[in-house]
């Protein structure tokens, strides 16, 4: 077994604290960024727990050949994530996530895709549920603390076997309509979000998101707000924020100014830019730009 802690100043050590997953982070309320990842490997079984004080958006591939159970701490839900789960959301501010990440080849051939039909990416509620969420992040806790604790247990077994367990109790917590009306604005967002990826410097106005998007702008609005809970625009301003929050602690003052970050990521006023970059992360663009990385 292996174990490691980290805490974090910013999304993007957050990001990329864990290996395999493909993702992306960005900020999304003010103050400055706390996070923390402890997290536990023993072979094709791995098990962690994550911490972030503000909200932060996440968009994310689940590791290949790979069945993740993820637990949300606050609501004590379990969402199953495969290889081909595919998402964008915000999670909400002081966001604990436990999870056990399991190699398919262990579960062997009777899990396959058809068997988790309606399945991934859905609240599934039940007591087991909350119950193994709270006993495994006292687990990892302990685990942190001493290592050695892992060899009374069969852990990689009995992880296995529990969330097998905690999946067979569980039930879908949404009626079909409110789980069609999430798909729904899931897309929406995802059409967006694949726009924003593909053109990150541009600043794109609220009717030409929608025409992307192939709906209304009421719609795109109302997608938006209770996926994410931002409005279109004001999300896509906070993912150029970040995008130039990363490119300031790349940069050398010496090769570079904050004009020019704030232009190259279209906000031409650098006084309203310099205002809205300290609202979100609790310090100005210079000072991060002066703190080497």
């Amino acid at each position: 077994m292996s174990i490691k802690v980290l805490d974090t100043s910013d999304v993007e050590q957050q990001r990329t604290a864990i290996a395999g997953w493909e993702q992306q982070y960005a900020q999304m309320s003010a103050g400055r960024f706390h996070g923390r990842i402890v997290h536990a490997e023993f072979g094709a079984v791995e098990a962690y727990e994550e911490r972030m004080n503000t909200r932060v958006e996440q968009h994310f591939h689940a590791p290949d050949n790979a069945l993740v159970f993820s637990f949300d701490m606050a609501d004590g839900a379990l969402y199953l994530l495969d290889s081909k789960s595919q998402n964008t959301w915000v999670t909400p501010e002081n966001y604990r996530e436990v999870a056990v990440v399991v190699d398919l080849d262990l579960l062997g051939e009777d899990c396959h895709a058809d068997s988790l039909e309606g399945l991934t990416l859905t609240p599934l509620r039940s007591q087991q549920s909350q119950l193994f969420g709270s006993w495994l992040s006292n687990l990892l806790g302990k685990l942190a603390e001493s290592p050695e604790h892992s060899q009374e247990l069969h852990l990689p077994h009995q992880l296995v076997e529990d969330c097998l367990f905690v999946l067979e109790c569980s039930t879908r917590s949404e009626d079909r309509l409110r789980q069609k009306r999430l798909t729904q604005d899931r897309k929406i967002v995802g059409r967006v979000f694949e726009l924003a990826n593909a053109y990150p410097e541009d600043n794109f106005n609220v009717l030409q998101l929608a025409k992307v998007a192939g709906v209304s702008v009421r719609q795109l609005q109302q997608s938006f707000t209770q996926f994410t809970g931002l409005a279109p625009t004001a999300w896509l301003r906070l993912r150029r924020l970040n995008a130039a929050h990363r490119d300031l602690q790349r940069a050398s003052p010496e090769e570079t100014t904050v004009a020019e970050v704030a232009m190259h990521w279209s906000f031409w006023h650098l006084g309203r830019f310099s205002e809205a970059y300290r609202k979100l992360f609790n310090e100005q663009p210079k000072c991060t730009l002066q703190r080497r990385p």
